[in-house]
């Protein structure tokens, strides 16, 4: 693909323009489905989105043979994600305002140099630690709305929900981490192997539902959590000759979002909110930061 940095940076603006709606669509969504069945549905339409994008890369030979070969390691990855990962994710959001299981979700990169200690052998330096520490300082501020010597949640169950999910996402990306195929077959693997786990459980505990409303939020999210919105990530960060300048991007995002989220939703958005998010992205940008001085070096 041909290198285009202004062309990178408006597929990146694009994409992540798009990421800061998706959980307000997750709220507004939910307020018509439960959990199982606003993932069954939005898996339905990602797993449809990418099946796409595989045909017009003329990728099925590929998808066909690792599917015959790695069966056992895509029924792992489907079973993490979509499936564990969003029905911890979504009954979060259920139970907790936007601006909070939005935010604490954020802090998945912070789980995942955790987690690369045990599983990658890695070793947690200094940096790693005052990181971590810095990270889930904001996630208390957050959590407690600024009441930290109280420590009383909202939703104790959905702190610890957002909390976990972010456990998963990190496992998935640390399993994920090896992977020799190109990123929309791996995806595509993902949810064809997990969208029948979801469909059955979807069935088993919720049963199907036809209100319109919630259908147009799952296509919403189904469309721009994963589908489309990867795609124009994956473009971005191909096009670009400065790829930093394109994954910082991304820091814009959980800022952006809160916005939405008190535009749509009518959210008040806490000061604690705001401080535990600063604190929290001040965290990643910190660690990501010690990391390229560390190559650097």
């Amino acid at each position: 693909m041909e290198k285009n940095q202004q062309q990178a940076m408006l597929f990146g603006i694009g994409a992540v323009l798009l990421w800061s709606t998706v959980a307000t669509a997750f709220k507004l969504s939910l307020q018509h489905l439960t959990p199982l069945q606003l993932l069954a549905e939005a898996s339905l339409v990602s797993t449809l989105i990418l099946a796409v994008a595989v045909s017009r890369k003329q990728q099925w030979p590929e998808v066909r043979h690792v599917a015959r070969q790695k069966w056992q390691r895509y029924l792992l990855l489907g079973a993490l994600n979509p499936f564990i990962y969003y029905s911890v994710l979504f009954q979060a959001y259920d139970l907790l305002p936007a601006q909070q299981a939005q935010t604490l979700n954020y802090t998945w990169g912070l789980m995942l140099s955790l987690l690369a200690v045990p599983l990658l052998g890695q070793a947690l330096t200094r940096h790693d630690i005052l990181a971590c520490l810095l990270g889930y300082i904001g996630v208390v501020v957050i959590a407690t709305k600024g009441e930290l010597l109280a420590l009383q949640f909202e939703s104790t169950e959905g702190v610890a929900l957002a909390l976990f999910s972010t456990l998963l996402w990190a496992l998935y990306w640390i399993f994920n981490a090896r992977s020799e195929e190109s990123p929309v077959v791996s995806l595509l693997l993902c949810f064809l192997f997990g969208l029948p786990m979801v469909t059955i459980a979807m069935f088993w505990v919720d049963g199907i539902n036809l209100s319109w409303q919630g259908a147009l939020g799952a296509v919403y999210v189904g469309l721009f959590e994963m589908g489309v919105t990867f795609m124009l990530w994956l473009t971005a960060m191909k096009k670009a000759t400065h790829t930093s300048r394109i994954s910082n991007l991304i820091f814009l995002s959980p800022f952006l979002s809160l916005l939405f989220i008190s535009h749509f939703l009518g959210e008040a958005i806490e000061p604690a909110t705001w401080l535990g998010l600063v604190l929290i992205v001040s965290a990643v940008l910190y660690q990501q930061w010690q990391g390229r001085q560390k190559v650097a070096a």
